[in-house]
C-alpha cells in the first residue's frame, strides 16, 4: 500500500475463499464497486483483480484484469444515482452496446467512454486488462461543453493524444500523489487530457487546455529523465524521440518551467551525487561517485557541485563521516 493522502485500493478474488468468490464478485465488486452485473463466460478461470485510486473532483483511476466476462449496467441499477462517465482504455478486443442496440466491436488499443446514466452492456471474449478512468460528467462538461450529447464514445487507437492520456494515467496509478495539492493537479491533468482525446469526437469540439497539457507532458518527460540519470548518453534528442515530439519542443517545455533541459539533468545528477557521498562507502572514490551520477568529466563535476552546494564533494563526505 502507498502512504500519503491517496492510497491505491486493491481487490482480488484470490483474497477470498473459493466458495465465496462468486458472491464477492457479483455483490461487492460488481454492484458495490462497479455498479454493474457481471457474468463470467467460463468457470475455468474466475480470477478478477482491481486496483483503483480515488482523486479529487470525483475522479478515480484504476486497472482491472479479468477472464472472459459479460458486464451489464442494467435498468434496475440506474436508480443508484451513479452518473459519471467510464472511460476505458482497452488492451484487448471488446464489444459494447447501449440501450439494447446491437453490439459494436472495439479493437485492442481503442477507447470507449460510457455514461453510467444509461443502460449498457459489454463483453470481453478473452482474458483482458483494461485501464479505467471514472470522470464526473459536470467537470468534464466544463472542458468539453457538449460531451453530454452522447452517452457512448468510441475512439480508435490512432487518436494522437491517447498515448499521452494512457501514460499519464499509468503514472498516477503506479505513483499516487503524495499530497492533496498534487492530487488536485493530477486530477486536473487527467480531465484536460480526457477532453483533448475527445476533441474532434464531441459534437462542437472540446476545449483544449494547452497549459495543462504541456504540464502533463513535462511531468512524464521529467520522470523519463530521472529514470535515466546515470546514462552518460542521456540527450534531449533521445528523450524527444521516446515521447514523439521534437527536441525543441522539449526545450520549450523546460523554458516554460523556468529552467532548461541541461540544467534539470545537471541539478538532479548533482543531487544524486550528494546522496551517494552521504550514504556511500568511504572506499568509493569521488571520481567513481561522479561517474555513477552520470558525469563524464571530474573537473566539471567538482565545479558544478561546489557551485550548487557551496561545498566540495570531500567536504560533504567528511561531514557525513562525523555523524
Amino acid at each position: 500500500m502507498t502512504s500519503g493522502p491517496f492510497t491505491m485500493q486493491r481487490l482480488s478474488t484470490e483474497d477470498v475463499s473459493y466458495r465465496e468468490r462468486m458472491a464477492f464478485l457479483h455483490d461487492f465488486v460488481g454492484r458495490h464497486i462497479g455498479g454493474q452485473h457481471f457474468r463470467l463466460l467460463s468457470r475455468d478461470d474466475e480470477r478478477v483483480d482491481l486496483a483503483f485510486l480515488e482523486l479529487p473532483d470525483k475522479l478515480s483511476v484504476g486497472r482491472a484484469s479479468f477472464p472472459p466476462i459479460h458486464g451489464r449496467r442494467s435498468r434496475d441499477l440506474l436508480g443508484d444515482g451513479r452518473d459519471r462517465y467510464m472511460l476505458t482504455l482497452h488492451h484487448a478486443d471488446f464489444e459494447v452496446s447501449i440501450e439494447g442496440k446491437g453490439a459494436i466491436k472495439v479493437p485492442a488499443g481503442g477507447m470507449t467512454m460510457t455514461s453510467e446514466a444509461i443502460h449498457s452492456e459489454y463483453q470481453y471474449n478473452s482474458n483482458a486488462v483494461a485501464d479505467v478512468l471514472m470522470l464526473d460528467h459536470r467537470v468534464l462538461a466544463r472542458l468539453a461543453p457538449r460531451v453530454e450529447l452522447e452517452a457512448l464514445y468510441i475512439l480508435p487507437p490512432t487518436v494522437a493524444a491517447m498515448p499521452l492520456l494512457r501514460a499519464y494515467a499509468d503514472m498516477v496509478r503506479t505513483h499516487p500523489p503524495a499530497s492533496l495539492k498534487a492530487g488536485e493537479m493530477a486530477a486536473r491533468h487527467l480531465y484536460d487530457l480526457a477532453a483533448l482525446v475527445l476533441d474532434g469526437f464531441v459534437r462542437g469540439g472540446a476545449d483544449r487546455n494547452g497549459t495543462s497539457l504541456a504540464a502533463a507532458r513535462l511531468k512524464l518527460i521529467k520522470k523519463d529523465i530521472l529514470e535515466r540519470l546515470t546514462d552518460h548518453h542521456l540527450q534531449v534528442d533521445a528523450v524527444a524521440q521516446r515521447h514523439r515530439v521534437t527536441a525543441r519542443y522539449v526545450q520549450r517545455l523546460f523554458e516554460m518551467d523556468g529552467t532548461t533541459f541541461s540544467q534539470f539533468v545537471r541539478d538532479n545528477r548533482l543531487d544524486l551525487a550528494f546522496r551517494l557521498l552521504r550514504e556511500g562507502a568511504l572506499a568509493v572514490t569521488i571520481a567513481a561517485v561522479a561517474h555513477e551520477a552520470g558525469f563524464s568529466d571530474l573537473s566539471t563535476f567538482n565545479r558544478a557541485f561546489r557551485k550548487r552546494f557551496s561545498a566540495t564533494p570531500s567536504d560533504v563526505r567528511a561531514t557525513a563521516l562525523k555523524r
